[in-house]
C-alpha cells in the first residue's frame, strides 16, 4: 500500500522530549505542524462536522499516553494493554473505536514506549503463569509500524521479557520489514479477513483480501504464531454465500504450514447511532449497514443481530470452518 503522508501534524510539546517524538517531528518537517495541549482535546476538530470525518483522518496526532490500566480479558489473551497507538487511518464503516471517539477516531501516535513496554515486561516475569498481552486494541500496529517502526521496536525488545506473549490484529499486509526479527516466537499475530466485497465497500483504506493472505503465509513461513479472525461478520443480504466464498478461498489459499495450526475467532458487527450518523454524512454513496429486521438495541445507542439471527449465523459459519478446516480451533464466537 501507498505510505500515509498526513495532510497536517497536531502534537503536544511533551512529545519533544521523547526520541520517537523528535524523529516523528523531524520526518514530517514539510508538513504543517501545529501544537496542542492535549491529544485528547483538539477543539477544533471536536467542533468538525461529520462530513469532515475522511479528511480527519488524514491528520496525525502525536503526544503521551497517559492512561497505562491493563484490563483483564478472557478471549485471546489475559490482558487488553493501552500501546502505541489509537484510532486509524483507514475508514472502516463500522469501526468500534468510533463508539469510543466519535468523528476523532484518527490515528494518534503516542512517543513514550518505553514505559509501556517496560510495564508489560515487568508484569510478565512476575506472574507464575504465561500472560499474553493484547497490544492492537486500539490500532493497527502493522499500519502503524509502516509510520514509527514501534512494532519492529517493541517485538526486538520483548525479547527481552523472561516469559510471555504480545498478541495484536491487523487488517494490513505491509509485513516485510519484521519478518526477519529475532523474538518472533513470542508474538502472536491474528489477521482479520473478511470476504472480498465486504473489504471493496465497508473496510475502506484496508488491505485486500489476497494481500492479507500472502501475508499470513509470509508470517506463519518466518515463524510466528498466527491466527485469524473472521470479523466482523455482517449480515448482507447474501451473506451465506459471501462466507462459504471466503472460508472455500482461505482453504485454497492459506499454506499447509499455516493450516497445521492456525485458530480462528469470528466476531459478529455490533453497529452504533454514532456510527449511522456519521456513515450518512460522510459517506452517502456506501452501504448501509443498519438493518432493522435483523438487528436490536444493545445498551445506549448500540446495535447487535438478534439472538436467533445470531445463533443462525454462528451455527452457519461453524459449520463451513468444521468442513474446511476439521482440525483447527475455533477459540471463541461472539
Amino acid at each position: 500500500m501507498r505510505e500515509f503522508v498526513p495532510d497536517a501534524i497536531y502534537y503536544e510539546e511533551r512529545a519533544k522530549e521523547y526520541e520517537l517524538g523528535k524523529q516523528l517531528l523531524e520526518k514530517y518537517k514539510d508538513v504543517a505542524q501545529y501544537l496542542i495541549e492535549n491529544h485528547n482535546n483538539i477543539e477544533e476538530m471536536r467542533k468538525k462536522d461529520n462530513k469532515e470525518f475522511p479528511r480527519m483522518k488524514r491528520n496525525l496526532i502525536i503526544g503521551i499516553r497517559k492512561t497505562h490500566k491493563f484490563v483483564p480479558n478472557n478471549k485471546i489473551s489475559n490482558y487488553l494493554v493501552p500501546y502505541t497507538s489509537s484510532g486509524c487511518t483507514a475508514m472502516c464503516l463500522y469501526c468500534y473505536l468510533v463508539c469510543n471517539y466519535n468523528k476523532c477516531a484518527y490515528l494518534r501516535l503516542f512517543v513514550n514506549r518505553e514505559e509501556m513496554l517496560e510495564k508489560i515486561i515487568k508484569t510478565a516475569n512476575e506472574s507464575n503463569e504465561e500472560l499474553v498481552f493484547e497490544i492492537g486494541s486500539n490500532s493497527d500496529l502493522i499500519l502503524e509500524n509502516s509510520i514509527t517502526g514501534n512494532l519492529k521496536w517493541t517485538i526486538e525488545n520483548f525479547k527481552k521479557a523472561e516469559k510471555g506473549f504480545i498478541t495484536f490484529p491487523t487488517k494490513f499486509d505491509m509485513v516485510d520489514d519484521i519478518l526477519d526479527l529475532e523474538g518472533k516466537e513470542k508474538v502472536i499475530i491474528r489477521m482479520s479477513v473478511n470476504p472480498k466485497e465486504i473489504i471493496q465497500k465497508v473496510e475502506m483504506g484496508t488491505s485486500q483480501l489476497e494481500q492479507r493472505v500472502e501475508a499470513i503465509n509470509k508470517l506463519k513461513e518466518a515463524g510466528y504464531k498466527v491466527g485469524i479472525l473472521i470479523a466482523p461478520v455482517i449480515l448482507v443480504d447474501d451473506w451465506k454465500k459471501l462466507y462459504e466464498e471466503l472460508i472455500i478461498y482461505l482453504a485454497q489459499s492459506l499454506s499447509d504450514k499455516v493450516k497445521q495450526d492456525v485458530f480462528f475467532e469470528v466476531i459478529l458487527m455490533t453497529y452504533s447511532y454514532i456510527h449511522r450518523k456519521i456513515n450518512e454524512e460522510a459517506f452517502p454513496s456506501a452501504i448501509n449497514l443498519y438493518n432493522e429486521e435483523l438487528m436490536t438495541g444493545r445498551g445506549k445507542g448500540k446495535y447487535t443481530y438478534k439472538q436467533d439471527v445470531r445463533k443462525e449465523a454462528e451455527g452457519y459459519i461453524k459449520e463451513l470452518l468444521v468442513k474446511y478446516f476439521p482440525k483447527n480451533k475455533i477459540i471463541y464466537f461472539s
